[in-house]
């Protein structure tokens, strides 16, 4: 369990800097009793957290803390193991580049950035299909020890390759055209990391500290674990406490604005959190009821709904009308989505809704 709130105790990391002043939380006087009630799952956040493996779980509304509760000794100063969550972190980035004009186009193919990438299938898929996970290149995600996941993981994290460029080469095997289907692929948001990454001339947490954590009044430092190249993982690796994970989601929920101040274009996150063509919609990616924006999962609904999600149940919910987010940090398992942690957020959006 220690390894999903202290991996940067354990594998090589850059930090990611905060500002000099955090931006203010407000906290509620007293927590809302709140009654999760969706399908057959009913009851308190109290027999919620009694029945999962929840190391941290925040709800906040605007600016303030509904809810912060932490178990099996966490604490507001642990760093939580983002899993994919930092996928999402990648997109807004390549946002900020592509305003910035270091990242001229989507449309651009990935070698025109990292050169080492040059006439691999990788390299020659357009940003926007890593965006989307549509790269149409062969990439097996299962989690079995045996999978194309675990031989990145191996590349990057383990240190089994220099590290860039060539944590992604083993994966040159084109199935389809880009943009045709989505595959949930961490290679596609490694080769989208490597990318950013190229275009700006920066390390990934020097960009997301500059960017992001200082302008949006982070209160801790951060950390991205890095490859044995110096290279930040760009499927993972983010580690954060978990109201600078709410700051983050709360940034989206008022598309982009902190302050009053522009941190990410408005224009970006409205379409990174909307699907692209009809085959990313919910219900038709292929991922049950979500479907997949730009490295960001998308809700079905009458409103627009959004989640950074990582492995064992690591999740941001964002529901951008009524300025509410719900962050979870836990040591689940490794299966899908548990049907407890989508009926709190349905039950919570539902209670807090107005």
């Amino acid at each position: 369990m220690g390894l999903v709130s202290r991996r940067d105790e354990v594998y090589p990391h850059r930090i990611v800097a905060k500002p000099e002043r955090p931006s203010e939380l407000k906290r509620a006087a007293a927590e809302p009793p709140l009654r999760i009630e969706y399908g057959p799952y009913k009851g308190s956040i109290d027999d919620y957290l009694a029945r999962n493996r929840t190391t941290g779980l925040l709800i906040l509304k605007g600016d303030t803390i509904l809810v912060e509760r932490y178990q099996y000794d966490r604490t507001p100063a642990h760093r939580m193991a983002s899993f994919s969550m930092a996928k999402t972190v990648v997109a807004m980035l390549v946002g900020i580049a592509l305003a910035d004009g270091t990242i001229r186009s989507l449309d651009d193919p990935a070698q025109k950035y990292v050169t080492e990438l040059a006439g691999t299938p990788y390299g020659e898929t357009p940003i926007r299909h890593l965006l989307t996970m549509s790269s149409g290149v062969r990439f097996s995600e299962t989690y079995s020890g045996v999978d194309d996941m675990s031989t990145l993981a191996r590349l990057s994290m383990a240190d089994e390759s220099a590290g860039g460029a060539a944590t992604v080469m083993p994966f040159r095997t084109r199935e389809r055209p880009p943009g045709r289907k989505f595959s949930y692929s961490s290679g596609d948001s490694q080769a989208l990391g490597l990318v950013l990454r190229f275009a700006t001339g920066k390390p990934l947490a020097d960009y997301l500290s500059e960017k992001v954590w200082k302008p949006m009044g982070a209160e801790s430092d951060a950390s991205w674990m890095i490859d044995k190249g110096g290279f930040e993982t760009g499927y993972a690796g983010i580690n954060a406490t978990l109201r600078d994970y709410g700051r983050l989601g709360m940034l989206l929920a008022n598309d982009g604005v902190v302050d009053g101040r522009q941190i990410v274009p408005s224009s970006w996150v409205k379409a990174a959190t909307t699907p692209s063509a009809k085959h990313f919609e919910p219900g038709e990616a292929g991922a049950g009821l979500f479907g997949y924006g730009y490295q960001t999962w998308l809700l079905g609904g009458n409103s627009r709904q959004f989640a950074f999600r990582g492995l064992r149940d690591q999740v941001i919910f964002v529901d951008p009308a009524a300025k509410l987010v719900l962050v979870q940090t836990s040591a689940g398992t490794v299966a899908g989505m548990s049907g407890d942690l989508l009926a709190l957020w349905f039950g919570v959006s539902r209670a807090l809704a107005k």
